[in-house]
């Protein structure tokens, strides 16, 4: 596994706190920074991917290139110089450019470019490539918004390389450039910071899913017919969370795996544990996330087969109540219908049939008419039809 050196500091830590992208221009970051996507006039430094770039000499900035050739020139005629390039959606010229200036291998430059990579930690020689990925959760969506950083770290230059809107690198180059006792460390203060901007960054997105996922629950007992495609598409969104912060622990891990090996601080030290320390706090809300979903969406099954089953007993109860009024009918329908059969046989024309003319024959067809109905009726009450 990759380890990295940290220099010795004795100092309080200061957390990083989110702002805006900060201007390339000026030797000191405004609050307000411009977006890098805005549009500049041609030859400006927003057209050439680049945010910011600075030289820093003992902890303080020294200079502002205003492109990647006055970057070279300012940090090759400084002693002890450190330069920090930030790009946004960098253009492959210059990456090509930087990578010929810092001999940046052709692989990590490939992954800068195409993104879409999972955190992780890289030796090429004496150059650190870092993977990280940032997220925000967006309030007025309830989704979480997923962003990449590439970080190239050698021995007096840092790379960062930015694909999204966040992580907001300016808030640690701002926080670095006020204290200049950590920056004073070099690359790898930087290194640090944003690994520590980060990981606070997935405080409100942790806060925001438990959030989801109580709304959630509260859909489920009210039997919301769209609760379960909320449930599906959360899930995703914590899924993808988990491999943003999951692997990065092996990050944090490698990089304290040099700890003893490079004599580092045990002030610095406790900085990067207590940012291991948050990312473990994340990473098992998340893990708690995905088994909260995984009852969630059994309890909504289970919800949704009771309320099957009791439509399915309503609708036999139904059926059952309907098959009673038939036999009512039927039984009815019967009764009425055999006493016609007697009439329909006295009915017929012929002169030559049995007791045709018998005096007592009319009131003999009326009785036996009558007692084939009350012997069905007598029938149909027996068996419950009536």
């Amino acid at each position: 596994m990759p380890e990295l050196p940290f220099s010795r500091i004795r100092r309080r830590r200061r957390r990083l706190e989110p702002d805006l992208i900060t201007s390339a221009g000026t030797t000191d970051a405004p609050a307000d920074a411009e977006d890098p996507r805005r549009e500049t006039p041609a030859g400006s430094r927003a057209e050439s991917s680049i945010v910011d770039s600075a030289v820093y000499v003992d902890g303080a900035r020294i200079a502002s290139p205003a492109c990647l050739a006055d970057s070279y020139r300012a940090l090759r005629s400084q002693e002890d110089a450190v330069g920090w390039i930030g790009l946004y959606r960098p253009r492959q010229d210059d990456l090509a450019s930087l990578a010929a200036e810092f001999d940046l291998h052709e692989l990590a430059v490939e992954d800068a470019i195409l993104a879409h990579q999972r955190p992780k930690i890289e030796r090429y020689d004496d150059t650190l490539f870092v993977v990280l990925r940032a997220a925000r959760y967006l309030d007025d969506v309830e989704e979480v918004e997923f962003g990449e950083v590439h970080l190239f770290v050698g021995p007096d230059f840092v790379l960062t390389v930015r694909h999204s809107e966040s992580p907001d690198l300016s808030a640690v180059r701002r926080r670095l450039e006020s204290n200049p006792e950590l920056l004073r460390l070099g690359p790898e203060a930087i290194l640090y910071a944003v690994l520590d901007r980060v990981v606070d960054g997935y405080a409100p997105v942790v806060a925001g899913l438990s959030n989801d996922i109580d709304e959630i629950e509260t859909q489920v007992f009210l039997r919301d017919p769209g609760v379960s495609r909320r449930i599906y598409e959360l899930s995703r969104e914590v899924i993808e969370f988990e491999r943003a912060t999951k692997p990065l622990l092996a990050v944090l891990s490698s990089l304290g795996a040099g700890f003893q090996k490079y004599g580092t601080d045990e002030e610095l030290q406790r900085y990067l544990r207590d940012v291991e320390d948050h990312l473990v706090q994340v990473v098992e809300h998340v893990s708690g996330f995905r088994e909260m979903l995984r009852d969630i969406l059994t309890v909504n099954a289970t919800l949704v087969a009771q309320a099957q089953n009791e439509e399915m007993q309503k609708l036999s109860e139904l059926s059952v109540a309907q098959g009673e009024e038939v036999k009512k009918i039927s039984a009815w329908a019967a009764i009425l219908f055999a006493p016609q059969i007697v009439g329909t046989v006295y009915g017929m024309n012929f002169d030559r049939m049995p007791e045709l003319h018998w005096a007592y024959g009319y009131p003999f067809a009326l009785v036996m008419m009558l007692a084939v109905a009350v012997a069905l009726y007598a029938a149909f009450r027996r068996r419950g039809w009536i």
